[in-house]
């Protein structure tokens, strides 16, 4: 873990009253250790196994399938068709798209990919279990630091046309505010409702005949606080919270070492297909960055809007979009050239991420078939 994601995880996990972190390093313990593994694999194997065949059939894999999705933070199966592909890719990983049944020997390989995959994920980008229970915001509100603060977010809000009530600022307000203030997002619905709202009614209303400046603001904002503070005391909130700075320091490590650079571009570049002289084209250079991206610390082709950008910039200065097609040498040259060009914008201008998300099911895990976070 880079160092600085390592200390604001830290910082993040002295102000959770959970104290989780999940980086992979459980499940990392637990395949890493062969016999450890292999009993574990033994136990679930025996509970899917209903019929006592050795074999599972795919009806017997289907709760291991469910409880994969759970552990992946998907809606239930059937529930949402975006996801519902996930749930069949993961069968397919077990079945290996037929219908056979699936020995022990083969549900331990593939239970072993999925999960060193998810550690992966998760050593790159640490989630932190936060409960937020008013206390931080609470010591926010009486801090030295609560004015400039709330001052400095007052004059970023811009509502439509300049029409806006009291109430409307005070809302904007508190989606500005983070967990770093105690805060948690109060884009969340169910946050809007059950935390603000109530806060926002119990101080009075009476908002939209109030006039509208710094001073009325402060004084109105910092009582609905003091609310949604004891709000959160009464009902704490969970917050799922992950970071990721990408400035490149993984793209260097890549680079720097030629065999591992060469092995996984070779491995990126099975899958895609050279006309009759062998050729590729330059077409594919986005597919083979995607792929390569894990081992560069990039993150997928679009999830991060501004990491996008960057990488559109780069292709369009190196003219990687331009559709010709070239031999391996050369593709191989222009896929370094990008992510060069990548690691010296990275270097320059570092992105950082950070997201909050309301967890609304219980902590404890409903999937049986991964192992447990433990907490620190």
């Amino acid at each position: 873990m880079e160092e600085g994601k390592r200390s604001s995880v830290m910082k993040m996990k002295k102000k959770s009253v959970e104290g989780q972190v999940m980086d992979g390093s459980d499940i990392m313990e637990l395949v890493g250790n062969e016999k450890v593994f292999s009993s574990f694999v033994d136990h679930k194997f025996e509970e899917l196994d209903r019929d006592c065949d050795g074999k599972l059939s795919v009806k017997e894999l289907q709760p291991a399938v469910a409880d994969i999705g759970v552990a992946l933070g998907l809606p239930a199966q059937g529930s949402a068709p975006d996801s519902d592909h996930i749930y069949s890719e993961v069968l397919n990983e077990f079945t290996h798209g037929k219908q056979d049944k699936v020995s022990k020997t083969e549900f331990k390989e593939v239970l072993s990919d999925i999960l060193i995959g998810m550690a992966a994920g998760l050593k790159r980008d640490p989630i932190v279990i936060l409960r937020i229970d008013g206390e931080d915001l609470h010591e926010f509100i009486k801090s030295p630091s609560f004015e400039p603060e709330m001052v400095s977010i007052f004059s970023q809000i811009v509502l439509p046309d300049d029409q806006g009530s009291l109430k409307d600022y005070i809302i904007k307000a508190f989606e500005k505010l983070t967990v770093d203030q105690g805060m948690p997002p109060a884009s969340d619905s169910w946050v809007m409702s059950n935390v603000v709202e109530p806060a926002l009614q119990s101080c009075g209303g009476g908002y939209d005949q109030q006039p509208i400046s710094q001073d009325t603001f402060l004084a109105e904002f910092k009582k609905v606080a003091e609310r949604v503070a004891q709000n959160l005391k009464d009902q704490p909130v969970i917050v799922a919270h992950s970071e990721n700075t990408f400035d490149g320091s993984s793209i260097k490590r890549l680079l720097s070492n030629k065999f591992e650079f060469d092995k996984t571009l070779e491995t990126a570049l099975q899958n895609v297909p050279t006309d009759r002289q062998g050729k590729l084209s330059k077409e594919y250079l986005r597919m083979v960055l995607d792929v390569v991206a894990p081992s560069a610390g990039l993150p997928p082709l679009g999830a991060v809007d501004q990491m996008d950008k960057v990488i559109a910039d780069v292709f369009k200065m190196l003219k990687a979009d331009d559709g010709k097609a070239v031999k391996e040498e050369e593709f191989k040259k222009i896929m370094s050239e990008i992510l060069g060009s990548i690691l010296l914008q990275l270097e320059g201008n570092p992105i950082s991420i950070s997201t909050n998300t309301v967890v609304h099911e219980p902590l404890a895990p409903a999937s049986t078939l991964l192992p447990p976070s433990s907490s620190s």
